[in-house]
């Protein structure tokens, strides 16, 4: 996939945001960091409670187990919807023609539920792949190597 002049660069997991601009060209791209962000964000293990709650019903003996919340999840699906926020709130002010988003599957399908009408009109291309713990030239050649 080639990255033209100017074409805005999201790559993100759940805990970390990395935003690019390319500044070379398609041939050899050149990407510059705009925005970063950072979650911190505890294991699930960490944020809840020792067991699952309970419910009884006030008739009969019968009991069922409750599902325990997982906090860890619905911190990454936030932070992905954070994410779009500022994809969509930039698509809206004109600040970009094209854009692409490298984020792992389930993050990826995450995001996709926020996205703008603005957003998916710039949108060029997206990559499900982690990327956050590569350096920008390894992002350059996986983008354009896809």
């Amino acid at each position: 996939m080639k990255i033209n002049h100017g074409t805005l660069v999201m790559v993100a997991d759940g805990s970390k945001m990395l935003l690019f601009r390319n500044e070379g060209d398609p041939a050899y791209p050149r990407l510059a960091l705009e925005e970063q962000a950072k979650l911190d964000n505890p294991a699930g293990r960490d944020q809840a409670s020792d067991a699952p709650g309970r419910a009884f019903s006030s008739v009969g003996t019968a009991r069922s187990a409750v599902e325990q919340t997982d906090f860890h999840q619905q911190a990454e699906d936030r932070f992905a919807a954070d994410a779009v926020a500022l994809l969509n709130a930039r698509a809206l002010a004109g600040d970009y023609e094209r854009l692409i988003i490298v984020a792992p599957p389930h993050m990826l399908g995450e995001m996709r539920k926020h996205y703008h009408k603005a957003l998916e009109e710039r949108l060029v291309g997206e990559i499900a792949k982690d990327l956050t713990g590569h350096h920008p030239p390894e992002i350059e050649k996986a983008i354009s190597d896809y």
